[in-house]
């Protein structure tokens, strides 16, 4: 491969760049925050200000937090809206891949190493068969992998947006309270980082107490003697989170694992291997176990996205 490319993992709250050289490494990493620039054009030109001009990238390729349908972009949790192909002609690029930032997710798994990943639980892979990929952050994204022709065949998707299930009482309780601010009351809603929030507020409704004004990252930040609601809501994640990445699982037949990305989990992973996320992913009656044999891993990967927008350029 001859020449730099530009890859980019354009979320709702972080915007992600690096260089892909021509040897396949990645370098010059670089992680600014989306609401700093009016669109992605002044973020790109922010980034290859830098860039030497030796190294000024030929190609791109960009992860979006939003689906990617026609020329036209739409970002759902960012105010950023473009054309794919007005920003390849602006900078003058022979090919611009773009696809959905779960896409660039998924296509990274088989590219990972084993200390790249933690399992959850037990349960081992079968080769060649299907990879479900999902990950709360700003949004919740879900993909799929399947082996296709002798490659692996991304499948884009908005699972994120399903419609949130209860599994007992309490958790019915909350997507009532939810459900008089939302109309649908989605997975997002609640397993993301703006979903923290919401779950934490309707557990303090709950307890009949004002919910004090904590962030995701202060909700996830348990010690002894924390806000009881804030330990709640964490623990509640985890299970609700572990029951939609078995319903993802059995969407997708995902018999060669379940992995888990994003923003959040990794870095609660110490509470998430204690949590009951993988009693909760197998906890499905008569199919507890097919999913058994499923294994469950979170990544820990940094910018994985990266990897998988890397594939793009072998084909």
């Amino acid at each position: 491969m001859s020449g730099f490319r530009l890859l980019g993992d354009l979320g709702a709250t972080n915007v992600r760049f690096a260089l892909l050289a021509p040897d396949g490494s990645v370098n010059r990493f670089e992680n600014v925050r989306n609401l700093d620039y009016e669109n992605v054009v002044e973020a790109i030109d922010a980034y290859l200000a830098v860039v030497p001009t030796e190294e000024r990238p030929i190609e791109a390729a960009f992860a979006v937090a939003a689906p990617v349908v026609g020329d036209k972009i739409t970002m759902l949790n960012s105010p950023w809206t473009f054309s794919m192909e007005a920003v390849r002609k602006h900078y003058g690029w022979s090919k611009l891949h773009l696809v959905n930032d779960f896409v660039a997710n998924a296509l990274a798994v088989p590219e990972l190493k084993d200390d790249d990943i933690v399992q959850i639980g037990e349960g081992k892979a079968v080769e060649d068969e299907a990879i479900a990929v999902l990950g709360p952050g700003t949004g919740l994204g879900v993909a799929g992998l399947i082996r296709c022709g002798g490659a692996w065949t991304p499948i884009a998707g908005e699972g994120g947006h399903a419609t949130l299930a209860p599994m007992d009482s309490r958790e019915g309780a909350i997507i009532d309270i939810l459900r008089r601010q939302y109309a649908h009351v989605s997975a997002e809603r609640v397993l993301s980082g703006p979903g923290l929030t919401n779950l934490y507020d309707a557990l303090c409704e709950l307890a009949g107490k004002p919910a004090a004004p904590l962030t995701p990252e202060r909700i996830t930040d348990l010690y002894p003697g924390c806000d009881p609601q804030a330990r709640e809501t964490v623990m509640m994640f985890c299970g609700m989170l572990g029951t939609f990445a078995g319903s993802v699982a059995l969407t997708f037949g995902a018999r060669g694992g379940v992995y888990v990305m994003g923003g959040i989990v990794p870095k609660i992973l110490g509470t998430f291997t204690q949590s009951n996320f993988r009693e909760r992913f197998e906890f499905r009656g008569r199919y507890r176990a097919y999913l058994s044999e499923i294994p469950t891993f979170v990544v820990t990967r940094p910018n994985p996205a990266f990897l998988g927008l890397s594939t793009l350029f072998r084909k």
